[in-house]
């Protein structure tokens, strides 16, 4: 995986998700007013919300393939190491009960 966790561009695709949505009101909002200003600062905008909404949609795209190669990776390392996986559950479940039992 790249730098930035899988949490983090989750969390950045539904941000940005947002911001369109922002735009478009505005844009919805503004779309009775008058001049030639405002006319070229709506197509400049619209141009560059149907640019963000193809980034977005490879950038989940993006995010799907990578988390089935995660898990498909998981899966072959369970399957050809189950000992070692049990093993190594059971070691986080272990630090996990002590971390929850000093509180």
């Amino acid at each position: 995986m790249n730098d930035i966790s899988a949490a983090t561009k989750d969390k950045l695709v539904t941000d940005f998700r947002v911001v369109i949505a922002d735009a478009e009101e505005l844009l919805r909002m503004t779309a009775n007013q008058a001049g030639d200003k405002v006319a070229d600062l709506r197509l400049r905008v619209q141009d560059h919300l149907a640019t963000a909404r193809v980034k977005l949609a490879e950038t989940e795209a993006a995010i799907v393939d990578q988390t089935k190669a995660v898990a498909r990776a998981t899966d072959d390392y369970v399957h050809d190491n189950p000992w070692r996986s049990i093993g190594i559950g059971a070691g986080i479940g272990f630090i996990v009960g002590l971390l929850i039992g000093r509180r």
